[in-house]
């Protein structure tokens, strides 16, 4: 079975999510719960270096959690997407909606 593991780090703007495994169906819980519960208080940087698979529930789940951002004045990034990650959101066509960034410190100059 896939497995995700979420590492979570606090920044001075920012919920930072670092993700390792699979985003799927069988993953999505915790990730669904967290995504959920810190981007209304907060910028969340989801960093995607180390993701080996995302499915369309994954991508529904990004995608949820960067709608519920804008509704609360927050933002979510994808950092260092993966090829597979990068692949998964560029077959949606979402990849365009989502702020890439390449380094946390690109965070900072979001208010």
């Amino acid at each position: 079975m896939d497995q995700l593991t979420i590492y979570e780090k606090i920044g001075p703007n920012y919920m930072l999510l670092e993700l390792s495994g699979a985003i799927n169906a069988y993953t999505l819980g915790d990730f669904q719960e967290k995504v959920y519960r810190y981007i209304i208080d907060s910028n969340v940087v989801l960093d995607m270096s180390k993701v080996i698979s995302v499915d369309s529930s994954g991508v529904g789940i990004i995608l949820a959690g960067y709608n519920d951002g804008q509704e609360n004045g927050n933002k979510l990034f994808i950092m260092n997407p993966s090829e597979a990650a990068r692949h998964a959101l560029e077959r949606t066509g979402f990849l365009e909606v989502f702020d890439v960034i390449h380094a946390i410190t690109e965070v900072s100059d979001v208010s």
